[in-house]
């Protein structure tokens, strides 16, 4: 299949799913359940693209060792994540592991 046709049928169909919700409005209401469900969705997608980069980075089997660092960059950002709860700093110091690993430790 041509991949200009499949990004553009993925585009029109996101685009119109979004506009249907934009023009409908207000009078088109979620059961509570629904909405509470759809809270979870920016989340678990984030997590479906992270967690095989961190895991496999080169894309062919685990990577669970201290050589990878990705993986190390990831359990630092956890550890200061939870410790903190400081989004910009967990950022930072995670690329300050990713890079300083990389290019010091390898």
């Amino acid at each position: 299949m041509n991949y200009t046709v499949m990004i553009a049928g993925m585009a029109v169909v996101t685009i119109f799913i979004k506009a249907v919700i934009f023009v409908l409005g207000d009078r088109v209401s979620f059961p509570p359940l629904l909405r509470e469900a759809l809270a979870f969705v920016p989340v678990t997608v984030l997590t479906a693209i992270i967690v095989p980069m961190v895991l496999a980075p080169h894309g062919h089997g685990l990577e669970l060792t201290w050589r990878n660092p990705q993986l190390v960059a990831a359990l630092a950002a956890i550890v200061v994540c939870a410790a903190t709860r400081h989004q910009l700093l967990t950022i930072g110091v995670a690329l300050a592991v990713f890079f300083g690993w990389q290019f010091g430790v390898l």
